[in-house]
């Protein structure tokens, strides 16, 4: 075992089996102190994440050994791992072709894939999309050259010696054999995710075709407080997010900037995680149904109120009526907007935050919809405030921590990592950002290596094949199979939200040089 630093929040501990994988991923799921926010088990690692003003590193560190050192406990005497069954229909437009692929008739390979007994090694990719594998099958499959542009929610699928589902539709590669009707992932259900890390799966030969279905929780009645007029180029609802779902393949999200959000309900008396509305790049309107307070923080856009220019970082009253407007902004990317009482949305795995990869919470604003306010402002809105603001510089210096594969990349190249003045690159959002300069040199070893896909989180600087680096934002995929040079800071990662295309980026070591 081999623990690897992954930030200043985070642990990536390397086993050598995926068997080795399970097995210390349910030991520390057993023996989990507080302070430990998410176990994200892969194809060779588990990610520790924990929340260090509770749990120190050096803690987390320590329980990882003592746990890994502790006699295992026999089999028959562990808690029996929770089963499920999946009926599928082997229709898949592969089907014919994998069992030609491998030498075998159709019925062989249906045969074979019924048989096994299937676990749930670890999810990724996708919300609720869970990696099996099975001691029963030896079969190595290829994926496709080329992976489709669309592969169909309730895809029953093969990669490697992997099998899995689609919970949703999605690009993919794996090769197709079926269809299964099961509902892989439900945000509003009391248990969300069919296929956890751990779960026993069985597959059930079923005789009729499946239909997907999606299930959603229904939008909260409440009068509406505003209506949109113009939502600008993107404005989505946010919030603190989704922390501690990361196992089930369910990114954290919510606010980009998290002290600009704070700021925001703070100065309109919400509570601390009161849902907001995130506008990118400004362009904004709304007309106010009856009178409100609002703030606006964040990116520096010009803001009207009744016709009235109105400075960030207040409350504002905004009367009935009348309409709020966020020009274009001028510094930084993202607006976070608060209206006293929180914008009321439906929750989905306990946030009303927009995942705008994973396609969880609210869609994004049109123009037409009613904004609804909710119940969530116990506090007086201020009177005076001296919150220290200035406007996002387009030169940002933002901190890293080490990251668990610095040693796959040059002298060189960690050099070059620090020194460079990166341009953050035009394909920036809440996704990631990428960054245009020289490229990362792996070293002679790591070049033709693959890396295993590996638990990720906001802030890992991964760097792909061509060399560039690519930082993942909050709805950013929870693994990844990219090596992580170094992870940015929590106060990086709130500059990060306010990065524009084109504006400059230097890195900062905030740890021994990754």
């Amino acid at each position: 075992m081999v623990i690897l630093p992954f930030g200043d929040s985070a642990l990536l501990v390397e086993v050598g089996t995926l068997a080795d994988v399970l097995d210390l991923h349910a030991r520390l799921a057993g023996t989990r102190p507080a302070g430990v926010v998410d176990l994200v088990p892969a194809a060779r690692t588990v990610l520790v994440h924990v929340d260090p003003a509770v749990l120190p590193l050096t803690a987390a560190r320590a329980w990882i050994t003592a746990t890994d050192a502790a006699p295992r406990v026999p089999a028959e005497a562990a808690t029996a791992p929770e089963e499920v069954e999946v009926p599928v229909v082997y229709d898949g437009a592969d089907l014919a072709e994998t069992a030609s692929l491998l030498g075998l008739s159709v019925e062989q390979l249906v045969a074979r894939h019924l048989a096994a007994r299937w676990t749930v090694a670890f999810t990724g990719f996708a919300p609720g999309f869970g990696y099996l594998v099975s001691d029963d099958w030896d079969l190595d499959v290829p994926r496709h050259a080329t992976p489709r542009t669309r592969v169909p929610q309730g895809a029953v699928a093969l990669a490697g010696r992997f099998s899995g589902a689609y919970p949703r539709e999605t690009p993919g590669g794996w090769q197709l054999i079926g269809t299964t009707d099961a509902t892989l992932f439900e945000p509003g259900a009391r248990r969300p995710v069919l296929l956890r890390p751990g779960t026993r799966v069985r597959f059930r030969r079923a005789a009729a075709q499946p239909i997907g279905r999606v299930l959603s929780s229904a939008a909260p009645a409440a009068p509406a407080a505003f209506t949109v007029t113009d939502p600008g180029a993107l404005a989505t609802v946010q919030d603190a997010g989704r922390p501690g779902r990361l196992a089930d393949g369910v990114a954290r999200s919510g606010a980009a900037d998290l002290p600009a959000f704070a700021a925001a309900n703070r100065l309109v008396g919400n509570a601390a995680g009161a849902a907001v509305l995130e506008v990118t790049l400004g362009g904004f309107r709304a007309t106010a149904h009856r009178d409100l307070w609002v703030a606006a923080t964040g990116a520096w856009a010009p803001l009207h109120v009744a016709g009235r220019e109105v400075d960030p970082y207040r409350p504002v009253r905004w009367p009935a009526g009348t309409e709020l407007a966020i020009g274009t902004a001028r510094a930084g990317v993202r607006v976070v907007l608060a209206v006293r009482g929180g914008v009321a949305a439906a929750a989905a795995l306990g946030s009303a935050g927009t995942d705008t990869l994973a396609g969880i919470g609210p869609d994004p604003l049109r123009a037409g919809d009613e904004v609804a306010m909710a119940d969530a402002a116990p506090h007086p809105v201020p009177p005076v405030d001296s919150w220290p603001w200035t406007p996002p510089s387009d030169a940002l210096v933002v901190a890293v921590a080490a990251g668990p594969r610095g040693d796959w990349f040059t002298p060189a190249a960690r050099r070059a990592f620090l020194a460079t003045r990166w341009v953050v690159d035009a394909r920036a959002d809440r996704v990631g950002i990428r960054l245009d300069g020289p490229p990362l040199e792996r070293t002679t070893d790591a070049v033709a290596r693959e890396l295993p896909s590996e638990g990720m989180l906001p802030g890992a600087v991964q760097v792909p094949p061509d060399g560039c680096p690519v930082i993942l934002g909050p709805d950013g995929p929870v693994t990844g199979g990219y090596p992580v040079i170094a992870v940015v800071t929590a106060a990086g990662r709130a500059a990060l939200a306010q990065a524009r295309p084109g504006s400059h980026l230097l890195l900062r070591s905030a740890s021994p040089a990754p």
